[in-house]
């Protein structure tokens, strides 16, 4: 049996899905009070990581375990969500970090996911990381503006990142908690650089309708990014955004290593997600 956290994010939705097809036996696991669907034969349960033995009667009977440390994980105890996994019997962790991990390892914004990765790594179980560059599906932040005024705004218009698929993610991670990938640390990107003003031009053509890209100073989009960021995240990402390195902006092999195919590009996910724009 495995165990997904963040099951009802866009990738532990995604995997919880690939592993019920599959036939494997699925707990889903989230901390929201609101009625979630799973899927027939997916268990539910209510847990929060902040709170690591809310995790124990989850993780009871579990082989393996999908780890999604959601807000780059600075209020979360690593060693203890783990032990709490070794004690339930978990003997394999596929954790999602972060491509920032790796690229801007002094970087404020992801040293407790740099943290959560070195526990993952000496916790003595098997262990896969996923380091996703951007997501695809941040394209969701648009979806208010696309609706009612046919404008997608953003900084740093022509610069341009792999945007990963969150199911390209999912479908890595379902490979991974089957085994065999232990000990290994993927990066996940999608097919080709995409700047923003082209994922509006993507959306457009997916949508069958002209959308207008306003080109934001960095000054706006922080702002903007402070409502729902805390500021060390903010700089991080702007700095992501603004200046990548070589290195970020790199088409990773790892999706198709994994996958036996290539990832997906950013205009097979606006075309399949189309319907919360319009």
């Amino acid at each position: 049996m495995f165990v997904v956290t963040g099951a009802t994010g866009n990738v532990g939705r995604t995997l919880v899905s690939i592993l019920a097809a599959s036939g494997t036996a699925v707990t889903a696991v989230s901390r929201g009070r609101r009625p979630v669907a799973v899927p027939d034969g997916v268990r539910h349960h209510r847990a929060d990581l902040e709170e690591p033995e809310s995790l124990g009667p989850a993780l009871a009977g579990a082989d393996a375990m999908f780890l999604l440390v959601e807000g780059a994980g600075a209020n979360l105890d690593g060693p203890e969500i783990l032990r709490v996994a070794t004690a339930a019997g978990v003997k394999r962790v596929v954790l999602q970090s972060s491509q920032a991990v790796g690229t801007r390892p002094a970087s404020a914004s992801h040293a407790p996911l740099h943290a959560i990765e070195e526990h993952v790594r000496r916790s003595g179980l098997g262990w896969t990381i996923l380091r996703p560059g951007g997501f695809a599906s941040n394209a969701l932040a648009w979806a208010e503006a696309v609706r009612s005024r046919r404008t997608v705004a953003a900084p740093f218009g022509d610069v341009g990142l792999p945007v990963v698929d969150p199911d390209d993610i999912a479908g890595v991670a379902a490979v991974a908690l089957h085994g065999g990938h232990d000990g290994r640390t993927y990066v996940l990107t999608g097919p080709a650089l995409s700047t923003p003003r082209r994922r509006a031009a993507d959306l457009a053509a997916a949508l069958g309708a002209p959308i207008r890209f306003v080109e934001q100073s960095p000054d706006e989009a922080r702002r903007q990014m402070l409502g729902f960021m805390p500021p060390p995240v903010v700089e991080g990402t702007l700095a992501i955004l603004g200046t990548p390195t070589d290195i970020e902006q790199r088409i990773s092999p790892d999706v198709t290593e994994v996958l036996g195919r290539p990832p997906r590009p950013f205009a097979e996910w606006a075309a399949r997600n189309i319907d919360a724009f319009r």
